[in-house]
């Protein structure tokens, strides 16, 4: 049997809201867009392109409540910039409960959907580590 991932989904009450964070963030391409969806994969070309789920922003009717069940993890080149870019683009860093001791940054999307910024890989550690 073959099996991958296809997309993660996200529920919006307005999916345009964090599909245009997202495609800004990730430097994304929005490969589908109506009223009550958004689709958002990797550049065409690059190496996360057919492998990286895409991400699909649905609408529903409810607003997010409560901390994520899922969320992304990002693992940029220089994390203190990264997370100053982030929050440019209208994400703002949030408490879960989260040590002082952490090296990941814990943020939230414009539309309050949790994700974490890890530190930069050092040297001879395996890209798909995890902080955690």
């Amino acid at each position: 049997m073959t099996l991958r991932f296809q997309c993660v989904v996200i529920d919006s009450t307005d999916p345009k809201v964090p599909a245009a964070f997202w495609e800004q963030a990730l430097g994304w391409r929005r490969t589908f867009e109506d009223e009550d969806e958004v689709c958002l994969e990797p550049p065409a070309g690059s190496r996360e392109d057919g492998v990286s789920p895409d991400l699909l922003f649905i609408r529903v009717p409810e607003r997010k409540t409560v901390k994520n069940r899922l969320h992304l993890d990002l693992r940029p080149d220089d994390q203190d910039a990264e997370v100053a870019r982030l929050e440019s683009l209208g994400a703002v860093r949030v408490f879960i409960g989260q040590g002082d001791d952490v090296t990941w940054v814990v943020m939230a999307d414009p539309d309050g959907n949790e994700f974490c910024v890890l530190r930069a890989l050092r040297e001879g550690e395996a890209e798909g580590q995890s902080d955690g």
